[in-house]
């Protein structure tokens, strides 16, 4: 019995065997691992689904969202025409009030339109001063006509009356200075030569205004060129009538277009001046600009379809297509675009705008400002 080797204290009991131990806690401990050894197998069976399912849910991802191109960095859009007067004047009426939809032609406001009437009777008078010197200069123009070539065939005449009476004055003054002193007498000698020098002065005054009503085309000419002259304050005093007319008109502020009138920025009384913004309106037509960046550019077309989430209404999905691509990025368009040139170069991914036209889903009870964030997510099939 001596040479027996004492037990080794660490080998472990069969269970409900060991030593000091229950033998109800150590069927129980036995039960819970034959549980866990029939467990593993449907443990692993099930992490193999659950990465069947990861696999099969990055697939149905990939496949799905392959074909689509989103950004969140795209705003709506349109067109707000900017209303400025066109004439100085004090506001007297303001027909519209702020976020109020206008009608092309619609009044905005009405500046006082005293100061251009009064432009208006003045320039009126002046055209029809004009108008009475044009109807007497055209009444001369045709006496003209007339009365220079009679007053040159009339000076022609007078010359021809000069020259027969100095044709006498000489006949007599020859015939005093050849008959013999006793048949004359001195008296009729200076009376001939008196005659004589007389019949030439008159031949060359008749011979003066013959040459002075020769120039018969040039003087009808010259009338006709005051007519001309006269017809051009004509037009210039039409003019003004006209101008004079356009800023009555322009007193009464129209809208151009239709639109909600947004900015608004005078009153009644205020005095306003040409080119000085009072009014914004936007108009109903609307899109949406997005910013995506070149490499999302790829496979986008016109025509393609897209849908939009709007921000500020979660419940509101709008339907549209891409109507074009601007041709240049965002940065090529700026102030101060970038001088890639000169200096270290980092390459940074540019944004180009695509405009999306909306076809459908808007609420009319549901205003669409311009400028709100939406995400559109465009389908590249």
């Amino acid at each position: 019995m001596a040479d027996s080797e004492p037990p080794d204290r660490n080998q472990k009991a069969p269970p409900g065997r060991q030593t000091g131990a229950d033998p109800q806690e150590a069927e129980a401990e036995h039960r819970q691992e034959q549980r866990r050894q029939r467990a593993r197998p449907f443990v692993r069976i099930g992490m193999v689904v659950v990465l069947i399912g990861l696999i099969a849910g990055g697939l149905y991802y990939w496949e799905s969202t392959k074909d689509l191109e989103d950004t969140d960095d795209a705003y709506t859009d349109g067109r707000a025409v900017t209303i400025a007067p066109r004439v100085t004047g004090q506001v007297i009426s303001l027909d519209v009030n702020d976020n109020q939809f206008v009608h092309r032609g619609d009044p905005l406001i009405h500046i006082d339109p005293r100061d251009y009437q009064a432009a208006l009777e003045q320039a009126q008078g002046q055209l029809a001063a004009a108008q009475g010197q044009l109807a007497a200069s055209t009444q001369g123009l045709e006496v003209a006509k007339v009365s220079f070539p009679a007053r040159l065939a009339q000076a022609q005449a007078q010359l021809l009356e000069s020259q027969a009476n100095l044709f006498k004055a000489q006949t007599d003054f020859r015939r005093q200075h050849l008959v013999p002193r006793a048949a004359t007498t001195g008296q009729d000698i200076d009376y001939a030569t008196a005659a004589l020098r007389s019949a030439e002065a008159q031949v060359a005054q008749s011979q003066a205004a013959v040459q002075q009503a020769m120039p018969v085309k040039p003087n009808v000419a010259q009338i006709g060129a005051q007519v001309k002259q006269l017809q051009g304050t004509i037009d210039q005093a039409d003019a003004a009538v006209r101008q004079a007319r356009l800023n009555i008109e322009w007193c009464v502020l129209r809208a151009p277009q239709d639109g909600w009138v947004t900015r608004r920025n005078v009153e009644q009384g205020n005095y306003v001046t040409p080119g000085q913004q009072v009014f914004s309106i936007v108009s109903p037509e609307l899109w949406v600009t997005a910013n995506f960046k070149e490499n999302q550019l790829d496979r986008m077309r016109p025509g393609q379809h897209v849908t939009i989430s709007v921000d500020a209404y979660p419940q509101l999905t709008l339907k549209g297509h891409v109507d074009s691509i601007q041709l240049g990025s965002g940065s090529k368009f700026t102030a101060f675009p970038p001088e890639n040139a000169t200096g270290n170069f980092v390459k940074i991914v540019q944004r180009v705008p695509v405009k999306i036209d909306i076809d459908s889903g808007l609420d009319p009870n549901l205003p669409l400002p311009l400028g709100i964030s939406v995400e559109p997510t465009v389908s590249l099939k």
